[in-house]
């Protein structure tokens, strides 16, 4: 799939701002891993913008897209995109990593609506994505399932 000048332009300037936000949810978070976060969003951005069949005012809806991210270190990122898309409230973002807050450094697939798993110990996710790829097909259903792998 060819992409047009314009959705070029569209997914750059969202890339952006979703970088900007990041870096303040950073700054609420009093830290985090903001490498991690960076290098994970021209794809994010990508996926959820571009790619992704996903509704975000039906998050469980079962036909959309899976998306898994083994990545733990990019919580603030895909927190960040998630609440770009409505499915969090920016507000939460301030209360990233904070205690008692639904928004922790890796994001809980109870607490937060759009993670399709609950990652933390790096690359586990490739399994929980390869399980959930082959129980689509077994059941003939047509979603696809994204894995983002990442040591930081």
């Amino acid at each position: 799939m060819e992409l047009t000048n314009e959705e070029i332009l569209f997914l750059e300037e969202k890339a952006r701002e979703i970088r900007l936000l990041v870096l303040d949810t950073t700054y609420w978070a009093n830290g985090g891993h903001v490498g991690g976060a960076l290098s994970v969003i021209d794809i994010a951005v990508a996926l959820y913008y571009k790619f992704l069949n996903i509704d975000s005012s039906n998050p469980s809806w079962g036909r959309r897209d899976r998306i898994i991210f083994s990545k733990g270190h990019a919580g603030i990122a895909i927190a960040c995109i998630l609440s770009d898309k409505g499915l969090i409230n920016k507000e939460q973002l301030k209360t990233f990593n904070h205690t008692g807050s639904n928004l922790g450094m890796h994001l809980d697939m109870t607490k937060v609506p759009g993670i399709d798993a609950s990652t933390g110990s790096l690359g586990h996710g490739l399994s929980i994505g390869a399980g959930i790829a082959a129980a689509a097909k077994y059941m003939n259903k047509k979603y696809r399932t994204f894995v983002i792998l990442g040591d930081g």
